[in-house]
Protein backbone atom coordinates (compact mmCIF):
# COMPACT_ATOMS: atom_id res chain seq x y z
CA UNK A 1 0.00 0.00 0.00
CA UNK A 2 1.33 2.93 -1.16
CA UNK A 3 2.16 6.59 1.45
CA UNK A 4 -0.11 9.18 0.21
CA UNK A 5 0.12 13.17 1.25
CA UNK A 6 -2.60 15.30 1.36
CA UNK A 7 -0.43 18.97 1.43
CA UNK A 8 -1.43 22.07 2.29
CA UNK A 9 -4.82 21.77 2.92
CA UNK A 10 -7.39 24.07 5.42
CA UNK A 11 -8.15 21.25 7.80
CA UNK A 12 -11.39 21.18 9.54
CA UNK A 13 -11.52 19.00 12.67
CA UNK A 14 -12.48 19.23 16.03
CA UNK A 15 -14.18 23.25 15.63
CA UNK A 16 -10.57 24.34 14.45
CA UNK A 17 -9.43 25.35 11.03
CA UNK A 18 -6.21 24.66 10.31
CA UNK A 19 -3.72 24.93 7.44
CA UNK A 20 -1.51 21.93 7.14
CA UNK A 21 -0.89 18.34 5.89
CA UNK A 22 -2.06 14.74 6.58
CA UNK A 23 0.20 11.73 5.97
CA UNK A 24 -1.81 8.26 5.07
CA UNK A 25 -0.17 5.32 5.29
CA UNK A 26 -2.28 1.97 4.25
CA UNK A 27 -5.37 2.28 5.86
CA UNK A 28 -4.68 4.89 8.41
CA UNK A 29 -3.79 8.57 9.35
CA UNK A 30 -0.61 8.40 9.99
CA UNK A 31 0.84 11.81 10.76
CA UNK A 32 -1.48 15.37 10.87
CA UNK A 33 0.74 18.44 10.69
CA UNK A 34 2.14 21.78 9.43
CA UNK A 35 4.99 20.71 7.22
CA UNK A 36 5.30 17.22 6.37
CA UNK A 37 8.09 16.27 3.92
CA UNK A 38 6.99 14.84 0.49
CA UNK A 39 10.07 12.82 1.06
CA UNK A 40 7.63 10.26 3.15
CA UNK A 41 5.09 10.01 0.49
CA UNK A 42 4.80 7.67 -2.58
CA UNK A 43 2.18 10.64 -4.02
CA UNK A 44 1.87 13.83 -2.87
CA UNK A 45 -1.55 15.43 -3.84
CA UNK A 46 -1.05 19.62 -3.09
CA UNK A 47 -4.67 20.68 -2.05
CA UNK A 48 -3.27 24.12 -2.59
CA UNK A 49 -5.97 25.79 0.13
CA UNK A 50 -9.05 23.03 -0.29
CA UNK A 51 -10.73 21.92 2.34
CA UNK A 52 -10.20 18.84 4.00
CA UNK A 53 -12.92 17.14 6.04
CA UNK A 54 -13.60 13.94 7.50
CA UNK A 55 -15.45 11.14 5.60
CA UNK A 56 -19.04 11.79 6.12
CA UNK A 57 -20.49 9.49 8.10
CA UNK A 58 -24.94 9.08 7.17
CA UNK A 59 -26.59 7.62 9.84
CA UNK A 60 -30.14 7.13 7.89
CA UNK A 61 -29.89 5.27 4.39
CA UNK A 62 -31.86 2.93 2.49
CA UNK A 63 -30.61 1.13 -0.30
CA UNK A 64 -33.00 -1.14 -1.38
CA UNK A 65 -30.99 -4.06 -1.07
CA UNK A 66 -32.13 -7.13 -0.90
CA UNK A 67 -35.79 -7.14 -2.55
CA UNK A 68 -36.09 -3.81 -4.20
CA UNK A 69 -33.05 -3.26 -6.29
CA UNK A 70 -34.86 -1.93 -9.37
CA UNK A 71 -34.64 1.61 -7.07
CA UNK A 72 -31.00 0.95 -5.77
CA UNK A 73 -28.76 -1.68 -4.53
CA UNK A 74 -25.38 -1.31 -2.01
CA UNK A 75 -23.08 -0.63 -5.19
CA UNK A 76 -24.93 1.60 -6.85
CA UNK A 77 -25.93 3.96 -4.18
CA UNK A 78 -22.86 3.60 -2.05
CA UNK A 79 -20.88 4.67 -4.94
CA UNK A 80 -23.16 7.60 -5.44
CA UNK A 81 -22.07 8.67 -1.68
CA UNK A 82 -18.46 8.49 -2.11
CA UNK A 83 -19.11 10.95 -4.76
CA UNK A 84 -20.69 12.90 -2.35
CA UNK A 85 -18.08 12.96 0.01
CA UNK A 86 -20.00 10.25 1.98
CA UNK A 87 -17.17 7.40 3.42
CA UNK A 88 -19.33 5.68 5.77
CA UNK A 89 -23.12 4.59 5.64
CA UNK A 90 -26.04 2.81 8.60
CA UNK A 91 -28.77 1.20 6.65
CA UNK A 92 -32.01 0.32 7.61
CA UNK A 93 -33.86 -2.60 7.92
CA UNK A 94 -37.44 -2.25 5.62
CA UNK A 95 -35.68 -4.37 2.98
CA UNK A 96 -37.24 -7.53 1.68
CA UNK A 97 -36.63 -9.44 3.52
CA UNK A 98 -36.95 -7.52 5.67
CA UNK A 99 -33.68 -7.24 8.82
CA UNK A 100 -35.70 -8.53 11.51
CA UNK A 101 -33.09 -11.37 12.22
CA UNK A 102 -29.79 -12.40 13.00
CA UNK A 103 -29.12 -14.05 9.74
CA UNK A 104 -30.79 -11.45 7.82
CA UNK A 105 -28.60 -9.05 9.42
CA UNK A 106 -25.41 -10.66 8.09
CA UNK A 107 -26.77 -11.70 4.87
CA UNK A 108 -27.01 -7.87 4.18
CA UNK A 109 -22.81 -7.42 5.94
CA UNK A 110 -22.42 -10.08 3.57
CA UNK A 111 -23.75 -7.96 0.13
CA UNK A 112 -22.02 -4.73 1.39
CA UNK A 113 -18.83 -6.47 2.03
CA UNK A 114 -19.20 -7.67 -1.47
CA UNK A 115 -20.56 -4.89 -3.23
CA UNK A 116 -20.10 -1.63 -1.19
CA UNK A 117 -18.06 1.36 -2.08
CA UNK A 118 -18.20 2.80 1.32
CA UNK A 119 -17.92 1.78 4.63
CA UNK A 120 -20.95 0.28 6.08
CA UNK A 121 -23.15 -1.02 9.11
CA UNK A 122 -26.90 -2.14 9.03
CA UNK A 123 -29.91 -1.17 11.34
CA UNK A 124 -31.44 -3.78 13.32
CA UNK A 125 -35.57 -3.48 13.00
CA UNK A 126 -37.76 -4.11 15.81
CA UNK A 127 -41.11 -5.43 15.74
CA UNK A 128 -44.05 -6.41 16.93
CA UNK A 129 -43.04 -10.21 17.38
CA UNK A 130 -39.35 -10.65 17.10
CA UNK A 131 -38.11 -9.08 20.89
CA UNK A 132 -36.52 -12.62 21.39
CA UNK A 133 -34.17 -12.02 18.63
CA UNK A 134 -33.51 -8.36 19.61
CA UNK A 135 -32.34 -9.80 23.00
CA UNK A 136 -29.89 -12.06 21.58
CA UNK A 137 -28.41 -9.44 19.25
CA UNK A 138 -24.81 -8.58 20.29
CA UNK A 139 -24.17 -4.96 20.68
CA UNK A 140 -20.66 -5.46 18.12
CA UNK A 141 -22.84 -6.69 15.24
CA UNK A 142 -24.87 -3.52 14.43
CA UNK A 143 -24.88 0.18 14.91
CA UNK A 144 -28.47 -0.16 17.00
CA UNK A 145 -31.86 -0.76 16.48
CA UNK A 146 -34.16 0.89 14.12
CA UNK A 147 -38.29 0.76 14.72
CA UNK A 148 -40.85 3.04 12.34
CA UNK A 149 -43.52 3.90 14.94
CA UNK A 150 -45.02 5.27 12.35
CA UNK A 151 -45.83 3.24 9.39
CA UNK A 152 -43.62 4.01 6.42
CA UNK A 153 -42.02 2.37 2.74
CA UNK A 154 -41.83 -1.40 4.21
CA UNK A 155 -44.50 -1.55 6.84
CA UNK A 156 -42.65 -2.54 9.61
CA UNK A 157 -45.11 -0.68 12.08
CA UNK A 158 -44.59 -1.43 15.51
CA UNK A 159 -47.43 -0.95 17.27
CA UNK A 160 -47.88 -3.03 20.35
CA UNK A 161 -47.31 -0.26 23.52
CA UNK A 162 -46.21 -3.52 25.91
CA UNK A 163 -44.23 -4.92 23.33
CA UNK A 164 -42.67 -1.77 22.86
CA UNK A 165 -42.10 -1.13 26.41
CA UNK A 166 -39.87 -4.03 26.60
CA UNK A 167 -38.20 -3.57 23.17
CA UNK A 168 -36.84 -0.05 25.19
CA UNK A 169 -36.27 -2.13 28.54
CA UNK A 170 -33.94 -4.57 26.79
CA UNK A 171 -31.46 -3.13 24.63
CA UNK A 172 -28.41 -0.88 25.66
CA UNK A 173 -28.04 -0.31 21.89
CA UNK A 174 -29.18 3.17 20.59
CA UNK A 175 -32.93 2.82 19.57
CA UNK A 176 -33.73 5.16 16.45
CA UNK A 177 -37.01 5.89 15.62
CA UNK A 178 -39.13 6.94 12.78
CA UNK A 179 -41.95 9.31 14.54
CA UNK A 180 -45.05 9.65 13.45
CA UNK A 181 -48.81 8.85 15.08
CA UNK A 182 -50.13 6.24 12.70
CA UNK A 183 -53.89 6.90 13.72
CA UNK A 184 -53.16 11.04 13.24
CA UNK A 185 -52.21 10.04 9.83
CA UNK A 186 -54.55 7.63 9.01
CA UNK A 187 -57.42 9.54 9.58
CA UNK A 188 -56.09 12.94 8.63
CA UNK A 189 -55.53 10.43 5.14
CA UNK A 190 -59.24 9.18 5.14
CA UNK A 191 -60.50 12.96 5.79
CA UNK A 192 -58.87 13.68 2.72
CA UNK A 193 -59.38 11.02 0.30
CA UNK A 194 -63.25 11.51 0.72
CA UNK A 195 -62.48 15.09 -0.74
CA UNK A 196 -60.29 13.87 -3.62
CA UNK A 197 -59.95 10.53 -3.81
CA UNK A 198 -56.77 9.08 -4.97
CA UNK A 199 -55.56 12.06 -6.79
CA UNK A 200 -54.71 14.40 -3.31
CA UNK A 201 -52.83 17.22 -4.32
CA UNK A 202 -49.33 16.58 -2.96
CA UNK A 203 -49.51 20.21 -1.15
CA UNK A 204 -51.58 18.65 1.46
CA UNK A 205 -48.69 16.01 2.46
CA UNK A 206 -47.89 18.30 5.66
CA UNK A 207 -51.70 18.49 6.15
CA UNK A 208 -52.09 14.54 6.37
CA UNK A 209 -48.57 13.37 8.20
CA UNK A 210 -49.05 16.62 10.54
CA UNK A 211 -47.37 18.04 13.22
CA UNK A 212 -49.51 16.93 15.18
CA UNK A 213 -48.87 13.14 13.98
CA UNK A 214 -45.20 13.74 14.38
CA UNK A 215 -45.31 15.43 17.72
CA UNK A 216 -47.22 13.02 19.48
CA UNK A 217 -45.00 10.35 17.96
CA UNK A 218 -42.03 12.26 19.32
CA UNK A 219 -43.09 13.23 22.36
CA UNK A 220 -44.45 9.69 23.49
CA UNK A 221 -41.18 7.90 22.62
CA UNK A 222 -39.41 10.65 24.90
CA UNK A 223 -41.62 10.14 27.79
CA UNK A 224 -40.98 6.19 27.39
CA UNK A 225 -37.39 6.65 26.68
CA UNK A 226 -37.41 8.52 30.23
CA UNK A 227 -39.41 5.83 31.71
CA UNK A 228 -37.22 3.24 30.62
CA UNK A 229 -33.89 4.73 31.05
CA UNK A 230 -33.63 3.64 27.29
CA UNK A 231 -30.59 5.14 24.85
CA UNK A 232 -33.46 6.92 22.07
CA UNK A 233 -32.39 8.80 18.90
CA UNK A 234 -35.39 10.31 16.85
CA UNK A 235 -34.57 10.54 13.24
CA UNK A 236 -35.54 13.13 10.98
CA UNK A 237 -37.25 16.22 12.98
CA UNK A 238 -39.35 18.02 10.71
CA UNK A 239 -41.47 20.61 12.90
CA UNK A 240 -40.53 23.49 14.79
CA UNK A 241 -42.73 22.12 17.78
CA UNK A 242 -40.45 18.92 18.05
CA UNK A 243 -37.43 20.84 18.34
CA UNK A 244 -38.68 21.66 22.41
CA UNK A 245 -38.22 18.26 23.34
CA UNK A 246 -34.85 18.29 23.23
CA UNK A 247 -31.94 20.03 24.94
CA UNK A 248 -28.38 21.33 24.63
CA UNK A 249 -27.52 21.69 28.54
CA UNK A 250 -25.02 18.62 28.57
CA UNK A 251 -22.56 17.21 25.76
CA UNK A 252 -23.34 14.78 22.97
CA UNK A 253 -21.33 12.03 25.15
CA UNK A 254 -23.64 12.38 28.00
CA UNK A 255 -26.99 12.30 26.34
CA UNK A 256 -29.67 9.96 26.36
CA UNK A 257 -32.16 11.27 24.23
CA UNK A 258 -30.97 12.96 20.95
CA UNK A 259 -32.12 14.48 17.66
CA UNK A 260 -31.27 14.53 13.98
CA UNK A 261 -32.34 16.71 11.16
CA UNK A 262 -31.94 15.51 7.52
CA UNK A 263 -31.08 17.50 4.44
CA UNK A 264 -34.11 17.78 2.35
CA UNK A 265 -36.27 19.44 5.65
CA UNK A 266 -33.55 21.88 5.87
CA UNK A 267 -34.00 22.68 2.50
CA UNK A 268 -37.13 22.40 0.80
CA UNK A 269 -40.19 23.80 2.60
CA UNK A 270 -43.73 23.53 1.91
CA UNK A 271 -43.60 26.51 -0.99
CA UNK A 272 -41.81 23.88 -3.25
CA UNK A 273 -44.54 21.28 -3.45
CA UNK A 274 -46.15 23.49 -6.38
CA UNK A 275 -42.64 22.99 -8.80
CA UNK A 276 -41.07 19.56 -6.99
CA UNK A 277 -45.00 17.58 -6.44
CA UNK A 278 -44.27 14.13 -5.42
CA UNK A 279 -39.96 14.29 -6.22
CA UNK A 280 -40.18 16.01 -2.69
CA UNK A 281 -42.84 13.55 -0.84
CA UNK A 282 -41.10 12.40 2.01
CA UNK A 283 -42.25 11.05 5.78
CA UNK A 284 -42.04 13.03 7.65
CA UNK A 285 -43.54 15.18 5.57
CA UNK A 286 -41.46 18.88 4.34
CA UNK A 287 -43.52 21.39 6.18
CA UNK A 288 -43.22 24.91 6.63
CA UNK A 289 -40.91 27.84 6.06
CA UNK A 290 -40.97 28.30 9.71
CA UNK A 291 -40.44 24.77 10.66
CA UNK A 292 -37.17 24.88 8.50
CA UNK A 293 -36.18 28.22 10.04
CA UNK A 294 -36.45 26.86 13.39
CA UNK A 295 -34.95 23.30 12.08
CA UNK A 296 -31.94 25.20 11.20
CA UNK A 297 -32.07 27.28 14.99
CA UNK A 298 -32.12 24.00 16.64
CA UNK A 299 -29.24 22.26 14.69
CA UNK A 300 -27.04 25.56 15.18
CA UNK A 301 -27.92 25.56 19.08
CA UNK A 302 -27.36 21.96 19.58
CA UNK A 303 -30.72 20.86 20.74
CA UNK A 304 -30.14 18.88 17.24
CA UNK A 305 -27.14 16.68 17.14
CA UNK A 306 -26.94 15.25 14.03
CA UNK A 307 -27.42 15.98 9.99
CA UNK A 308 -28.24 12.63 7.85
CA UNK A 309 -29.92 12.16 4.37
CA UNK A 310 -32.78 9.29 5.11
CA UNK A 311 -31.43 8.87 1.47
CA UNK A 312 -34.18 6.71 -0.27
CA UNK A 313 -34.54 6.03 -4.13
CA UNK A 314 -37.75 5.42 -5.91
CA UNK A 315 -38.42 4.72 -9.65
CA UNK A 316 -39.58 8.24 -11.58
CA UNK A 317 -42.54 6.06 -12.71
CA UNK A 318 -43.07 5.26 -8.89
CA UNK A 319 -42.67 8.87 -7.66
CA UNK A 320 -44.59 10.15 -10.73
CA UNK A 321 -48.01 8.37 -9.47
CA UNK A 322 -51.21 9.78 -7.97
CA UNK A 323 -50.32 10.69 -4.19
CA UNK A 324 -51.71 7.85 -2.77
CA UNK A 325 -49.67 5.22 -4.97
CA UNK A 326 -46.57 7.58 -4.54
CA UNK A 327 -44.29 6.55 -2.66
CA UNK A 328 -42.34 8.81 0.29
CA UNK A 329 -38.28 9.34 0.09
CA UNK A 330 -36.00 10.47 -2.64
CA UNK A 331 -32.38 10.54 -3.22
CA UNK A 332 -29.65 12.04 -1.31
CA UNK A 333 -26.41 10.78 -0.68
CA UNK A 334 -24.59 12.07 -3.59
CA UNK A 335 -25.77 15.86 -3.41
CA UNK A 336 -26.37 16.25 0.80
CA UNK A 337 -22.68 17.87 1.34
CA UNK A 338 -22.42 20.01 -2.07
CA UNK A 339 -26.29 21.40 -0.48
CA UNK A 340 -24.80 21.94 2.75
CA UNK A 341 -21.63 23.70 1.44
CA UNK A 342 -23.97 26.11 -0.61
CA UNK A 343 -25.56 26.78 2.65
CA UNK A 344 -21.86 27.64 4.75
CA UNK A 345 -21.48 29.98 1.82
CA UNK A 346 -24.85 31.80 2.80
CA UNK A 347 -23.19 31.81 6.33
CA UNK A 348 -25.87 29.68 7.52
CA UNK A 349 -23.62 27.27 8.91
CA UNK A 350 -19.80 27.27 9.69
CA UNK A 351 -17.63 24.82 8.13
CA UNK A 352 -16.62 23.46 11.61
CA UNK A 353 -20.28 22.83 12.42
CA UNK A 354 -21.06 21.26 9.41
CA UNK A 355 -18.11 18.85 10.20
CA UNK A 356 -19.41 18.30 13.67
CA UNK A 357 -22.90 17.47 12.51
CA UNK A 358 -22.35 15.13 9.53
CA UNK A 359 -19.20 13.49 10.75
CA UNK A 360 -18.02 13.62 14.36
CA UNK A 361 -21.23 13.26 15.80
CA UNK A 362 -22.81 10.37 14.40
CA UNK A 363 -19.26 8.51 15.39
CA UNK A 364 -19.72 9.98 18.42
CA UNK A 365 -23.17 8.75 18.97
CA UNK A 366 -23.08 5.37 17.75
CA UNK A 367 -19.70 4.87 19.25
CA UNK A 368 -18.09 4.34 15.94
CA UNK A 369 -14.00 3.33 16.44
CA UNK A 370 -11.58 5.69 14.92
CA UNK A 371 -13.66 7.25 12.10
CA UNK A 372 -15.48 10.72 12.34
CA UNK A 373 -12.36 12.68 12.94
CA UNK A 374 -8.61 13.67 11.31
CA UNK A 375 -6.73 11.96 14.02
CA UNK A 376 -3.28 10.44 13.60
CA UNK A 377 -4.10 6.56 14.09
CA UNK A 378 -7.95 6.88 12.73
CA UNK A 379 -9.03 5.45 9.83
CA UNK A 380 -8.16 7.60 6.68
CA UNK A 381 -11.67 8.74 5.33
CA UNK A 382 -11.54 12.07 3.98
CA UNK A 383 -12.79 14.23 1.65
CA UNK A 384 -11.30 17.35 -0.60
CA UNK A 385 -13.75 19.80 -1.27
CA UNK A 386 -13.27 23.07 -3.29
CA UNK A 387 -15.31 25.31 -2.44
CA UNK A 388 -15.26 27.71 -5.89
CA UNK A 389 -15.96 24.64 -8.30
CA UNK A 390 -19.70 25.44 -9.76
CA UNK A 391 -21.29 22.52 -11.23
CA UNK A 392 -24.70 21.75 -12.24
CA UNK A 393 -27.36 18.69 -11.21
CA UNK A 394 -28.53 17.12 -14.27
CA UNK A 395 -28.74 13.44 -15.67
CA UNK A 396 -25.65 13.54 -17.13
CA UNK A 397 -24.24 13.42 -13.80
CA UNK A 398 -26.52 11.83 -11.01
CA UNK A 399 -25.43 8.45 -10.36
CA UNK A 400 -28.07 7.49 -8.61
CA UNK A 401 -29.69 4.01 -9.98
CA UNK A 402 -32.71 5.85 -10.05
CA UNK A 403 -31.23 8.62 -12.20
CA UNK A 404 -33.61 11.47 -10.93
CA UNK A 405 -32.96 13.81 -7.89
CA UNK A 406 -34.59 16.28 -5.91
CA UNK A 407 -31.75 19.44 -6.68
CA UNK A 408 -32.05 18.50 -10.51
CA UNK A 409 -31.25 21.86 -11.81
CA UNK A 410 -29.60 23.23 -8.99
CA UNK A 411 -26.57 24.98 -9.47
CA UNK A 412 -24.36 24.65 -6.91
CA UNK A 413 -21.06 26.42 -6.22
CA UNK A 414 -18.63 24.01 -4.19
CA UNK A 415 -18.09 20.08 -5.12
CA UNK A 416 -15.83 17.15 -3.99
CA UNK A 417 -12.73 16.62 -6.15
CA UNK A 418 -11.89 13.87 -3.76
CA UNK A 419 -12.81 11.19 -1.74
CA UNK A 420 -10.68 8.45 0.41
CA UNK A 421 -11.92 5.33 1.72
CA UNK A 422 -9.97 3.89 4.39
CA UNK A 423 -7.14 5.19 2.60
CA UNK A 424 -7.78 4.53 -1.08
CA UNK A 425 -8.27 7.41 -2.96
CA UNK A 426 -11.66 5.87 -4.24
CA UNK A 427 -12.80 9.28 -6.25
CA UNK A 428 -10.72 11.92 -7.88
CA UNK A 429 -11.90 14.94 -9.78
CA UNK A 430 -15.07 13.51 -11.20
CA UNK A 431 -13.98 9.62 -12.10
CA UNK A 432 -13.66 6.90 -9.69
CA UNK A 433 -10.75 4.76 -8.97
CA UNK A 434 -11.12 0.37 -9.98
CA UNK A 435 -10.73 -1.66 -6.50
CA UNK A 436 -12.88 -0.91 -3.45
CA UNK A 437 -11.03 -0.92 0.42
CA UNK A 438 -14.01 -0.61 2.60
CA UNK A 439 -14.55 -2.20 6.03
CA UNK A 440 -17.39 -3.38 8.26
CA UNK A 441 -17.71 -0.91 10.93
CA UNK A 442 -16.35 -1.80 14.57
CA UNK A 443 -17.97 -0.38 17.60
CA UNK A 444 -15.86 1.17 20.83
CA UNK A 445 -18.83 -1.15 23.02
Amino acid sequence: MSKILIKSANIVNEDKILQGDVLIDGYHIVEVGSDISGDKADTVIDANGKYLLPGIIDDQVHFREPGLTHKGNIATESRSAIAGGVTTFIEQPNTNPQTVTRERLEEKMEIARNTSFANYSFMFGGTNDNLEELKRLDPKACAGVKLFLGSSTGNMLVDNEEVLEKIFKNTELVISTHCEDEATVRANLERYKEMYGDDIPIANHPLIRSEEACYLSSSNAIALAKRTGARLHVFHVSTAKETDLFTNDIPLEEKKITAEVCTHHLWFSDEDYAEKGTLIKWNPAVKTAADRDALWDALLDDRIDILATDHAPHTLEEKQNVYTKAPSGGPLVQHTLAAMLEKHKEGKISMEKLVRKMSHNPAILFDIEKRGYIREGYYADLVLVDLNKEWTVDKSNILYKCQWSPFEGTRFSSAVTHTFVNGFLAYENGKFNEGRRVKRLTFNR
